[in-house]
């Protein structure tokens, strides 16, 4: 999967005074550093990185990620709670900017690749992908979310027998495959717009993706469609960085950090629950027949 985060909830404008406050905590900013529209803090060139690019921080990604990245190209992301992490993570390595990599998730949590420093993806760690690609400790716990059309009938007890549609490559894929093993076909598709549009456009019958990707979509008047359920995982993200990464014990110090002093907490009540605007620990718990 590509995850589903426990979002913190809280005032938007609170939250961003109280990241950006924390700059005073570290020590001085220099001059002109700017990460888009990221509030940064911590101490400048706290750790030290022996990066991909001299003075940047190279990050995989797979975009379109409303809430985690905030733009459809990598040059037009300014903000997002996983390029906001990517930002401090930069700005606390004495990085002066971040360089964004877009690419297919399968290709991203291949373990083919070494030209990048860490991949921010909703990367679900388990213990295949471990096998080809290291991670940092976990960032955000996860569940997987149930998507369907407004005015339709799907739960817990019908799910097995309709058309399914899930993320190519991704931990939803083999939860449905394997857990809920359904009567019908299940489809992949290459991004998450094509998942939700073929929802809409009645190709499929329901969606078994992350909790909080899938909520970005039933947000505005025109959408069709409803999430009605999510299901346990007992699975997190994590960064995920090249097999044999020469950074990755510094890096996990970083994240430790950022996570330890609140940081990704702020940047999740900033950028995800203004994005969603549902807490998703609200949203129903469903089973499957082994009682998970």
């Amino acid at each position: 999967m590509r995850a589903a985060a426990a979002i913190v909830s809280g005032a938007v404008s609170v939250a961003l005074i109280a990241v950006t406050s924390a700059c005073d905590q570290g020590g001085s900013e220099p001059q002109n550093v700017r990460y888009g529209d990221c509030p940064i803090s911590g101490k400048y060139g706290e750790f030290d990185l022996s990066p991909e690019t001299a003075g940047a921080l190279t990050v995989k990604t797979t975009l379109p990620a409303p809430g985690w990245w905030n733009g459809e190209t990598p040059d037009a992301v300014k903000s997002g709670y996983e390029y906001c992490m990517a930002a401090n993570i930069a700005y606390r390595s004495g990085l002066d900017r971040v360089t964004v990599k877009n690419a297919p998730f399968p290709e991203v949590v291949s373990g083919r690749t070494t030209d990048f420093d860490l991949a921010l993806a909703q990367i679900t760690i388990t213990p295949e992908r471990s096998r080809v690609a290291a991670f940092s400790p976990p960032y955000l716990s996860s569940t997987l979310g149930l998507l369907i059309r407004d005015g339709e009938q799907i739960d817990e007890n019908t799910i097995r027998d309709v058309r399914i549609g899930v993320a190519e490559g991704t931990t939803g894929e083999e939860f449905v495959e394997n857990r809920i093993e359904p009567t019908k076909p299940v489809t992949a598709f290459a991004n998450d717009p094509e998942l939700v549009t073929a929802l809409e456009e009645g190709r499929i019958d329901a969606v078994v993706h992350d909790t909080t990707i899938l909520l970005a979509y039933p947000q505005k008047k025109e959408d069709r469609v409803r999430l009605v359920g999510q299901y346990r995982t007992g699975q997190s993200y994590g960064a995920l960085y090249p097999k044999e990464a020469p950074d990755k014990e510094e890096l996990d110090r970083v994240i430790k950090q950022l996570t330890d002093d609140g940081t990704l907490a702020k940047l999740s009540a900033v950028y995800l629950g203004a994005a969603f605007g549902q807490d998703p620990v609200k949203i129903p718990y469903l089973t499957v027949d082994d009682g998970s």
